[in-house]
């Protein structure tokens, strides 16, 4: 019996390990599936992710461009509509060929006669306080050199308190007062290029509307431009003509916002770039202007008499005609800071 346990102890022996005794490590490999689509690389999804951002930035640009326009184009409806009239029509100003991209000038309403909803937010008496204008008053006539004077004296008021006293110029004419609302090198009347007024001469404008609201006397509005031509020469293209016609009406809406009457407004013209203020430079801001021509009784029965029936006579019973005296203009063109008719015309050879 002795034998066999022994052995067995030597079996037992045997299958115990030793401590220095180290065994070989197994490795597993297991064979991966390759997919379809590894022989493509990835590549692709890159290429995708970047079109989908620039797809992405391509419809927020349009996006943010339609609500800006669309903005622009509520501000003008209202401005305009505010000042309507009734029986002048109610349709749209068509748009021009030729016009400029990205502008709004030719689409705002005409003015049409009637009570409408005439805003009075920054309206002005000529005292200077706010409030619409007074019913039923009587009217101020300005025919004389002194009343004309204490008019001028006024818009130069409401002027200097709109921060636009450099942009506002008066000069006492036989015609009448002749206004001149122009360009600065650091202040604008419209954006440029367009018919639709900066705020501050949206502001001055409207306040302007209560002080002529007043006066029985008729004006002028003649809107002019400063001699860069656009792109498009054509004859139905955009030009300085169309757009010094439609700043022109464009100050007309504002007038009509700010309470004044429809009848003061005697015609409204356009001259595009034929009649700068500063002849050696004719792209100056200067010549970028809207004029407001207050005229005296008898120049205006003379122009309306002009443009009526054939045969008809003015109603004015006094009727002076005649051309500024060279005083008259020199005045003004110093007071502009413009070159004497001398300097223009050596400049011209």
């Amino acid at each position: 019996m002795a034998a066999p346990n022994k052995s067995k102890a030597k079996a037992g022996e045997a299958a115990v390990l030793k401590p220095h005794e180290k065994h070989e490590q197994a490795i597993i490999k297991r064979a991966g599936r390759k997919h379809d689509d590894d022989a493509h690389g990835g590549a692709w999804k890159v290429a995708f992710a970047d079109f989908c951002l620039a797809l992405l930035s391509l419809f927020l640009v349009l996006w943010l461009m339609a609500a800006r326009e669309q903005q622009a184009m509520k501000e003008i409806m209202m401005d305009a509509s505010a000042g309507s009239r009734q029986g002048e029509g109610q349709g749209v100003m068509p748009e021009q060929k030729g016009g400029p991209r990205g502008s709004l000038i030719e689409r705002f309403p005409m003015p049409r006669k009637g009570t409408g909803d005439t805003r009075t937010e920054g309206k002005q008496t000529q005292d200077g306080k706010a409030g619409a204008a007074p019913q039923n008053q009587t009217k101020v006539s300005y025919q004389s050199p002194e009343d004309l004077l204490a008019l001028s004296r006024a818009l130069d008021k409401l002027s200097d308190e709109a921060g636009l006293k450099s942009n506002l110029q008066s000069v006492i004419t036989p015609y009448g007062l002749r206004v001149m609302l122009h360009d600065t090198d650091t202040q604008g009347m419209f954006v440029r290029g367009s018919a639709v007024p900066t705020d501050r001469f949206r502001k001055l404008l409207r306040q302007m509307g209560p002080v002529f609201a007043q006066m029985e006397n008729q004006m002028l509005i003649v809107g002019h431009t400063d001699s860069i031509q656009y792109a498009n020469t054509g004859y139905e293209g955009f030009s300085n003509w169309t757009l010094s016609a439609n700043r022109a009406m464009s100050a007309r809406a504002q007038l009509l916002i700010g309470s004044m009457s429809p009848d003061s407004v005697l015609q409204v013209v356009g001259m595009a770039d034929r009649a700068p203020l500063d002849v050696k430079n004719a792209s100056a801001g200067i010549n970028r202007r809207i004029e407001l021509l207050i005229l005296t009784r008898g120049q205006a029965d003379s122009i309306a008499a002009m443009f009526g029936m054939a045969g008809q006579k003015p109603q004015g019973d006094e009727l002076q005609v005649g051309e500024p005296d060279a005083g008259t203009l020199q005045r003004l063109r110093d007071k502009l800071g413009l070159p004497a008719k001398k300097d223009r015309d050596e400049h011209a050879n």
